[in-house]
């Protein structure tokens, strides 16, 4: 029998049992290893809830969503290849992919910091996050900056 397709390429999360956040579910499942979810639960939990500490800030969502509105993307590059010359055209990022960027991002500066637990590495990163510093808003930075220095070629995203 045919499987039916469906016309949303985008899976449904539920949301996160404490908080009620999809986005916070998308981190825990990005954080998560080999199938240990309670385990990526509890550090994200536990991060979140040091850097509301840190911060003094009463919710931890605040925290969080100001984190990642800081490390969010407006503009990426992606390379064409135009007449024997491979060029990076800017274009604007929507929807679903910034959230993608946003967490790939976050994880990935994470898991860069050495030495302290995962809990922590998240705590300091959310931290810098909500104050615009660390490695993932750096690499935001980096990401439009290079969208910016490569404006000239935005032309060629319409042919």
């Amino acid at each position: 029998m045919p499987r039916k397709v469906t016309s949303s390429l985008v899976r449904d999360i539920p949301a996160d049992r404490i908080y009620g956040s999809v986005q916070v579910q998308r981190l825990i499942n990005r954080v998560m290893r080999d199938g240990k979810k309670q385990i990526a639960e509890r550090l994200v939990y536990d991060g979140m809830q040091t850097a509301a500490k840190k911060l003094k800030v009463e919710n931890p969502v605040e925290v969080f969503d100001q984190a990642f509105a800081n490390i969010r993307p407006n503009v990426e590059t992606r390379s064409r290849r135009v007449g024997g010359a491979n060029y990076q055209i800017p274009f604007e990022v929507k929807g679903q992919r910034q959230n993608h960027l946003t967490t790939m991002w976050f994880v990935a500066a994470c898991r860069a910091r050495k030495g302290i637990s995962m809990a922590d590495r998240i705590a300091a990163e959310l931290m810098d996050a909500y104050n615009n510093q660390g490695s993932a808003v750096k690499k935001r930075e980096d990401t439009h900056k290079m969208a910016d220095a490569n404006r000239a070629f935005a032309h060629f995203a319409r042919s």
